[in-house]
């Protein structure tokens, strides 16, 4: 029983680091998580989690670190009684907004890996249950582990590790994630993304005389009955199926993959941060090479309020937020694409120069 314990002391921890080092490389994207959460909460339990959403971002970061920082605590056998109880009501309450979203269907994607490993809502809850049960056992025992370094040492592990790790996590926010896990990263091809990857195929379950059956082919035969139609590649989708770009005129989405455009992202025109506004204009005005569209996800009164006070001009469509937010965690945020390739991505921190873009272009 022994050998169990300290392999689940390893498991675990090594666990908690690696998902918090996946949510520190991009902390936005799990603020978006957490304040989907909240949404769900006020609504279904009470409306004071509202007030938790403006913190969304500081939760994500506090949460991302601690994560990496129990796991360190728990590899090393820093002060075990404490980091035991920390784990196990970190994972009590994992479980139950896990639980929660696959049974109630709220929130399909927990975000418990970021981007980079897709969870479906039960895949989440049970890897949460092989976890609480893991960290049970470490619980129950967590007087008899023992520490790898002094008290004082561990000490400087942890507070080291907290700093190092709040620092990179604050950089991802006013930069970009240090690795795109999604669909729009540099260079992707997004209609090849917005196609399946093969034919997709599916499987027919039908029922007769009180038995199911599986069809590769809808059966011509009237006498079954109809129950659910099943996909069985799932694999092929496309990782692309909610781009989309228009205006008052139509739609633009296949204009969109044709030529060099410089996309400004400017996804809520109240909230664009305005630091560097004035680089993203001299862009916009100065570049020659690719045609520039800002695609927003805000009213018509409220952006036209906005670019009339930048003086950002250039033609502007709309698009879903969710959809711009996943295409870069900036606002505003720059992207370049060249028939549809990204050929670059910017946060509004780092705009690149004309001559960036004219290097990466030809």
């Amino acid at each position: 029983m022994r050998i169990f314990y300290e392999l689940a002391r390893y498991l675990v921890g090594g666990l908690f680091i690696f998902s918090g080092i996946i949510k520190i490389n991009d902390p936005a994207g799990t603020a978006i998580k957490l304040k989907e959460y909240f949404e769900v909460f006020a609504y279904d339990f009470a409306p004071f989690f509202e007030w938790f959403i403006p913190a969304s971002l500081f939760l994500a970061i506090l949460l991302s670190v601690l994560e990496v920082v129990l796991g360190i605590a728990l590899i090393i056998g820093f002060k075990m009684p404490r980091t035991a109880w920390a784990l196990l009501l970190m994972i009590v309450f994992f479980t139950f907004l896990t639980f929660y979203s696959a049974y109630f269907n709220k929130v399909t994607d927990c975000g418990c890996f970021g981007d980079a490993i897709k969870l479906t809502p039960w895949e989440s809850f049970y890897k949460d249950i092989i976890l609480l049960i893991l960290i049970i056992g470490i619980f129950i025992n967590r007087h008899q582990y023992g520490s790898w370094f002094s008290e004082k040492f561990g000490y400087v592990k942890i507070i080291g590790s907290t700093i190092v790790f709040t620092l990179l996590a604050n950089y991802a926010v006013r930069h970009l994630p240090f690795i795109d896990f999604r669909a729009y990263a540099v260079g992707n091809h997004l209609p090849s993304l917005m196609e399946p990857s093969e034919e997709l195929k599916y499987e027919y379950i039908m029922e007769k005389d009180g038995k199911e059956y599986t069809f590769e082919q809808y059966p011509s035969d009237k006498t079954y009955e109809f129950k659910s139609m099943n996909l069985v590649n799932p694999e092929a989708q496309p990782k692309i199926t909610d781009l989309s770009i228009w205006n008052d005129d139509g739609d633009f989405t296949d204009q969109l993959m044709q030529g060099n455009k410089l996309l400004i992202i400017i996804y809520n025109a109240d909230k664009a941060s305005k630091n560097n506004i004035e680089d993203i204009t001299a862009l916009v005005n100065n570049v020659k090479t690719a045609e520039p569209w800002v695609l927003t996800a805000s009213g018509y009164e409220q952006y036209e309020r906005f670019r009339h006070e930048v003086q950002l001009a250039a033609p502007y469509f709309y698009a879903d937020a969710t959809v711009l937010k996943t295409m870069v965690r900036s606002n505003p945020g720059v992207i370049l694409l060249s028939n549809g390739t990204v050929r670059g991505k910017w946060h509004h921190n780092d705009t690149p120069e004309v001559s960036e873009i004219n290097q990466l272009l030809y």
